[in-house]
């Protein structure tokens, strides 16, 4: 078997494991929907050691109460007065599918609604103060001014209780996704009072839509003194019990910086304090009322009589687009806020991937055409590879008369073989395994953009030409009704007659393939022979579940291939006989004679 041969088995090997290893070990599951989700308020609290005060779990019946309305640009919903929560988010750039009558996408629910979903605020008490005398999850505040929570126009809540603290919430809101909170107290009291600010954002259940696939991280994100944690929606589930009411946590100290909350797929909720300052980021899950939490919780402050006090933090509650996570980043100071997009492993090439993909897109204005721009960058920086690929198959190929002149030479003697091939790639300065490194490059690089195209929010409903309406989704066309010309519809997305019954893309990949194999005649070895005619058409059909985008790319990058193969071997005295091989393929075989038989 000549070298060139063991490249294409290897790059077949290669291939066929990386797709055994998406739908084989990892195949995503159907999305699970809790039927159970309690209506329920959880404001179960751990204060620090200076706050003398238990830890509580209240599971309570969920008043009506006023509520303020929400609107900005990207932002509907509304402000309930019950805790002063946000707990009613919809995003108004997003419907929940591409039908003209598509609904928006709902961020977040209220207590009370399926999988409820929200943030509150509140304090935790200390010394003579009960939970009580405080503002929390059951507390109706009362509008001191304002109406309608929108850019420019801030709302401000007060309460007071019965021992002369006024509290005073600010709720201020921009253009974007990011809500400002800001909690102050007034004592008017005779004693000095101590006092820890929290945040909660509390999730009801698993969401609905959650996807349970490998390559994507859906649950707690979150970042402390510069280092990432994920954790797995299973993985809370499991924390250590901290307490007798039977909540399990995971508590993090952080002195400089960070974030937590929870991520989806293209949406997140996420709690910012102040930026260099000290706090306490907590994981947490209720398994009895089977809630969710993620929690920040600032330095306890004293308040003497006569004193006030004041903190601020920050709510992310939006579509997780990749310049307003930026620049919430660089801009408002937002340390490693970008690493909220999950870029997975190879985030040293999902991230300038995906950066070089935005800026082309933004060029050209059409995110396909992008795809096929960026394919021609990548291969541009590894052309001087491929082109030593290219070049030391073409030699190799010069070398085939000497090659089998060796192995007539040597006989059955395979060291001697061995021995002579090598001397012989010496000295006229060959790589044999040259042809590898292309190969080796290229499935990181695939990683990376299926990556990509999986996850970020861009190629979401990401239209190209004509029926391709969302590169992030399988091609829509399909055998089964001719593409269209046939009165029925096409398969489901995802079902067996989809995958059985391919559409354009996917064809045009294996012809890509299949051309780009006929470069070189067919391998003298039958099973060899075997094995390249079957695999342009099993990876059709493999990757014809794929994201229309990424299959885009692969036709890109295999017509790409075809035509520097072609150019190189052609300028090294080799004229791939293209024609010929495509005839040698629809040529019937020799029938084998049988000995013994006539």
């Amino acid at each position: 078997m000549d070298s060139q041969n063991k490249n294409l088995i290897l790059a077949t090997a290669l291939s066929f494991l990386v797709i055994l290893v998406w739908f084989v070990l990892f195949p995503p599951e159907e999305p699970v929907v809790d039927p159970n989700s309690p209506a329920v308020v959880a404001t179960t609290q751990a204060p620090a050691a200076e706050v003398a005060a238990p830890t509580q779990a209240e599971v309570v019946a969920v008043p009506q109460a006023p509520r303020l309305t929400i609107d900005t640009p990207r932002l509907k919903g509304s402000v309930s007065l019950l805790g002063g929560r946000i707990d009613d988010l919809s995003l108004k750039g997003y419907r929940v599918s591409q039908a003209d009558d598509a609904e928006i996408v709902r961020l977040l629910t209220p207590v009370g609604e399926p999988n409820a979903y929200y943030a509150l605020y509140g304090w935790v008490p200390g010394g003579a103060l009960e939970f009580a005398d405080v503002p929390g999850a059951t507390t109706e505040w009362s509008l001191a001014s304002g109406g309608t929570l929108a850019p420019g126009q801030p709302v401000v809540l007060q309460w007071q209780n019965s021992k002369g603290l006024t509290f005073t919430r600010t709720l201020a809101v921009d253009d974007y996704y990011m809500f400002t909170v800001t909690d102050a107290v007034q004592n008017t009291g005779t004693t000095e009072v101590a006092l820890q600010p929290y945040g909660v954002v509390a999730r009801h259940g698993k969401p609905a839509d959650l996807q349970n696939f490998f390559v994507l991280h859906e649950g707690v994100v979150g970042r402390t003194d510069g280092k990432l944690a994920e954790v797995d929606y299973d993985d809370v589930a499991e924390l250590p019990v901290v307490d007798r009411e039977g909540a399990q946590a995971e508590v993090i100290e952080a002195t400089t910086d960070g974030w937590i909350g929870f991520t989806d797929k293209y949406w997140m909720t996420t709690l910012i304090p102040d930026q260099g300052k000290p706090f306490t980021a907590v994981t947490k899950y209720n398994a009895s009322a089977n809630i969710y939490q993620t929690e920040t919780r600032q330095p306890v402050m004293t308040v003497a009589p006569g004193a006030s006090a004041e903190v601020s933090s920050r709510l992310f509650a939006g579509a997780k687009e990749w310049e307003t996570i930026r620049r919430y980043q660089n801009e408002d100071g937002i340390a490693g806020f970008i690493d909220s997009i999950d870029w997975g492993w190879f985030f040293f090439l999902t991230k300038p991937i995906f950066a070089l993909l935005h800026w082309l897109n933004a060029q050209i204005g059409n995110m396909g055409l992008a795809i096929i721009a960026l394919t021609f960058v990548l291969k541009l920086l590894v052309l001087p590879l491929a082109y030593k690929s290219y070049v030391s198959m073409a030699r190799m190929k010069e070398l085939q008369p000497e090659m089998e002149a060796l192995k007539e030479r040597a006989g059955d003697d395979k060291a001697k073989l061995q021995k002579e091939m090598m001397q012989l790639y010496k000295e006229k300065k060959v790589n044999p395994a040259a042809g590898c490194l292309p190969i080796l490059i290229q499935i990181p690089i695939f990683f990376s953009l299926y990556k990509v195209i999986f996850v970020t929010l861009e190629l979401r409903h990401a239209p190209f030409f004509g029926w391709l309406t969302d590169l992030s989704a399988p091609d829509t066309s399909s055998l089964y009704n001719l593409f269209g010309l046939l009165p029925w519809a096409a398969p489901m997305p995802g079902s067996f007659l989809a995958l059985a019954f391919i559409g354009i893309l996917p064809i045009l990949l294996g012809i890509s393939m299949w051309l780009q194999q006929k470069l070189n005649p067919a391998p003298a070895d039958p099973a060899q022979a075997m094995i390249f005619a079957w695999m342009p058409w099993v990876f059709m059909f493999m990757l014809g579940g794929f994201a229309s985008g990424l299959v885009l790319y692969w036709i890109t990058n295999n017509t790409i291939t075809f035509m520097q193969q072609y150019t190189i071997m052609r300028s090294h005295g080799h004229k791939p006989d293209l024609f010929g091989n495509i005839r040698a393929s629809f040529r019937k075989k020799p029938v084998p004679e049988v000995k013994g038989k006539k």
